[in-house]
């Protein structure tokens, strides 16, 4: 036998044995799942298979502003779990997409498999990454992610990997319609124990200060329209900042929100002109239309950049954060689908150096503010929250609602999201039959509409 035939055999022998060995180990796999199947399947004897037995929709307005909440109902009798499905300004189309598209399509549905429904729901309207079917997504999501947590007597946030931190630090409202009542706002919610505040001059793009407009004396848009003077907005801007710095000093971390109401150079400028207030970030400097000036925005300043409560599609967020354009992702989660997806944006940020900062308003649910915070908890790359304001209204129509204290989010340690709702007590604010949510109806000094 020669050298080569010497090795070929030895190489023969050799797989022999190795796949002798893996078939033991390959016997002793299968009789372990087996085992492990055979114990599962003694513990649930007798009981079907846990499925999605209906799926409606909950809406209620406690303070004016329609609050949407989706009931996710098991074949386990009394398990369910609830998500938010807030879209005020179109609240009745995600009624309706809930009560009449998802209560039909979900029925029968693994409650389990929180990915698999998520995708098969997502996909089922062809068209889709819409506000309306995204936040009727959202709502059955975040239920999902409800009865899962309550299944394994856990908080959702241990199901996403467990704390790294021992709560949420928070930033606060401090808007008003003059400079020295924001002063006086700040120094209030710092002794209240607040870090952070967003400081505004007279609302969103000082509406509130700009005074009467041409159009309104041309008999031009609606009664109901709004003024937004560019000159006064951007200028008051500047000195609430030079001014509260010097009221308040530097500790005090200060954020704004430009809510996309002016053209990119003037929020490029804006940008340049703060740099010296050193502010925590300025939100929202551009709108979704205008992204790719982000790049532009970024080599002009330093100032951290906060982004996206208007999104809705990945495409919108995916570029500016891996071309690290901005430092904070501001989405609101329940119009992205819920916390499925808002995971995945998150860790998609800790690759690029985007933390989070998820889009908090008053037109979010107890149920959102809670799944805001439980996802707060777990991901790495958590930069800051917008502070909830839960009323004892609030707190009685969702018992266990996150609550706020020494400017840090504590929730309700409960299985699940830890927020119930009491449908008796909602029932008592019915959202209004007309819902024309003016705040987004506003015009430069000819009438030309200016988008939020």
């Amino acid at each position: 036998m020669d050298r080569r035939d010497a090795i070929k055999n030895m190489g023969m022998g050799l797989s022999a044995g190795a796949l002798g060995q893996f078939s033991l180990k390959n016997d002793s796999w299968n009789q372990n799942n087996q085992q492990q199947q055979e114990r599962y399947s003694k513990a649930t004897n007798g009981l079907p298979p846990l499925e999605i037995t209906n799926v409606k929709a909950i809406a209620t307005a406690p303070h004016g502003i329609e609050l949407i909440v989706v009931k996710v109902e098991t074949n386990e009798p009394g398990l369910y779990g609830l998500g938010c499905a807030t879209f005020r300004q179109r609240a009745k189309p995600v009624l309706s997409a809930v009560n009449d598209y998802l209560a039909d399509f979900c029925v029968g549905m693994n409650v389990n498999n929180i990915e698999d429904v998520w995708q098969m729901t997502y996909q089922n309207s062809y068209w889709r990454n819409g506000p309306v079917l995204n936040n009727a997504l959202s709502g059955l999501d975040i239920a999902l992610w409800d009865i899962k947590g309550k299944r394994a007597n856990m908080p959702v946030y241990e199901l996403l990997g467990g704390k790294t931190r021992f709560a949420v630090d928070t930033y606060t409202h401090c808007g008003d319609e003059s400079i020295e009542a924001v002063i006086d706002n700040v120094k209030q919610a710092m002794e209240q124990g607040f870090r952070h505040c967003r400081i505004q001059l007279g609302g969103y793009g000082s509406t509130a200060i700009s005074g009467e407009p041409d159009f309104k004396k041309a008999g031009f848009g609606m009664e109901r329209d709004r003024f937004m003077d560019t000159h006064t907005y951007l200028q008051g801007t500047r000195d609430l900042f030079e001014k509260v710095r010097e009221a308040c000093g530097d500790r005090i971390e200060l954020c704004h929100d430009v809510h996309e109401r002016v053209q990119p150079r003037d929020a490029i400028q804006l940008c340049e002109d703060l740099e010296q207030y050193r502010p925590f970030f300025i939100e929202d400097p551009l709108s979704p239309e205008n992204n790719d000036w982000f790049e532009l925005l970024r080599q002009k300043t330093s100032v951290p950049i906060a982004m996206g409560e208007l999104y809705n599609n990945p495409h919108e967020w995916t570029k500016p954060m891996t071309n690290r354009w901005i430092d904070f992702i501001r989405i609101h989660i329940s119009q992205i689908g819920g916390i499925t997806p808002a995971m995945k944006v998150a860790r998609l940020g800790e690759f690029f150096n985007v933390r989070t900062a998820w889009h908090g308003p008053g037109d979010v649910s107890p149920i959102g503010h809670a799944a805001n915070a439980h996802i707060d908890l777990a991901v790495w790359n958590f930069g800051i929250q917008e502070a909830p304001n839960m009323t004892d209204r609030l707190c009685a129509i969702f018992p266990g609602a996150p609550r706020v204290e020494n400017g840090y989010i504590e929730i309700n340690e409960a299985p699940g999201i830890g927020v119930d709702l009491n449908e008796e007590e909602a029932k008592k604010f019915p959202i209004p039959d007309k819902q024309l949510n003016t705040w987004t109806q506003v015009r430069a000094l000819d009438g030309t509409p200016i988008r939020p």
